[in-house]
């Protein structure tokens, strides 16, 4: 694996049904698209089919769109993937605001823009947060939400993990450099156990890329920048997303919460939380998967979806 990879984003997609043991209809209609989401700041998203998008996916902090390429692979139904602010090829904030409030403005932006209706949005982590802001704030979007791994207590219960618990998501805390792609794959692979090493590669392809001077770093904004070791002290907003609680009881729509069998980010306590501000909520668990739902069991994913929506 030494040297620079070859990268195509589009190149990838049989390889993700290989992995999955799903059939390959031959390569799917993708495209990518930007979003102006105002304040100079644009938005990208990959949009899925040539049919208005019946679905709206948006992924966890320190990922980008192309986490949801298996589960929408399994789907086959038109969809939308956005990649979050400060993520993926979306435009990075000077203020570094990052947190569900910007983002479920930014994500309504850009799906009015879409001028679609979708069925269901689905957020993951830091996009399940956003989602549940999104479907408080314009519910006409959001006519069922599913909430994969994540509830308001995320911040205070991810303080108190180990890195070993947190998985990939320690790599968002500091302002890495790799000199070469296989020491950013081998840190990243050894924190995914569930995952096969091809799908490390791909997510690794997807969300590092090489700088001028030969080195690698992540695509996202949400940790320290080598520029700004400080990082997100500098950011406008706090992280205490504790204040999405309140926003948890306004949901109205149907509402599914998924949580990965091995993940310690959602406690027993966290979902009779949520069931106490949302009664109505479904709740599912996934065996054989922690937090990254859709990276360790989506196939199983997939058949929540469908059942849900």
């Amino acid at each position: 694996m030494a040297g620079a990879p070859v990268y195509d984003e589009f190149s990838m997609f049989k390889e993700n049904c290989d992995d999955a043991g799903l059939p390959w209809k031959g390569q799917p209609t993708v495209e990518r698209r930007s979003f102006d989401v105002g304040s100079g700041q644009k938005i990208s998203a990959l949009i899925w089919g040539d049919r208005p998008a019946e679905l709206v996916f948006m992924h966890g902090g320190g990922q980008n769109a192309h986490t949801w390429d298996t589960v929408i692979l399994g789907l086959d139904r038109p969809a939308v993937a956005f990649d979050l602010p400060g993520h993926g090829h979306s435009d990075w904030r000077d203020d570094r605001d990052y947190w569900p409030w910007r983002n479920a403005e930014a994500i309504a932006s850009a799906i009015d823009q879409l001028g679609i209706h979708p069925a269901a949005t689905i957020g993951m982590s830091l996009g399940g947060l956003t989602n549940i802001r999104l479907a408080a704030t314009r519910p006409d979007l959001v006519p069922k939400a599913v909430v994969v791994d994540v509830t308001p207590s995320v911040h205070q219960r991810a303080i108190e993990m180990t890195l070993e618990e947190r998985g990939t998501t320690a790599l968002i805390g500091g302002p890495k450099i790799y000199d070469t792609f296989d020491e950013i794959y081998q840190e990243t692979l050894k924190l995914s156990p569930l995952r096969l090493p091809s799908g490390v590669r791909r997510g690794v392809l997807h969300n590092a890329h090489q700088m001028e001077d030969g080195r690698w770093r992540w695509r996202y904004d949400i940790g320290g920048r080598p520029e700004d070791p400080e990082g997100m002290q500098a950011t406008a907003r706090t992280s205490d997303f504790g204040e999405l609680w309140p926003d948890v009881e306004k949901l109205a729509m149907p509402v599914m919460l998924v949580r990965g069998g091995l993940s310690k980010f959602v406690l027993d306590e966290h979902e009779a939380e949520f069931r106490k501000r949302k009664p109505d909520v479904r709740v599912e668990v996934v065996d054989g998967a922690a937090h990254a739902v859709q990276s360790d069991q989506p196939l199983r994913l997939v058949e929540l979806i469908n059942d849900f929506v």
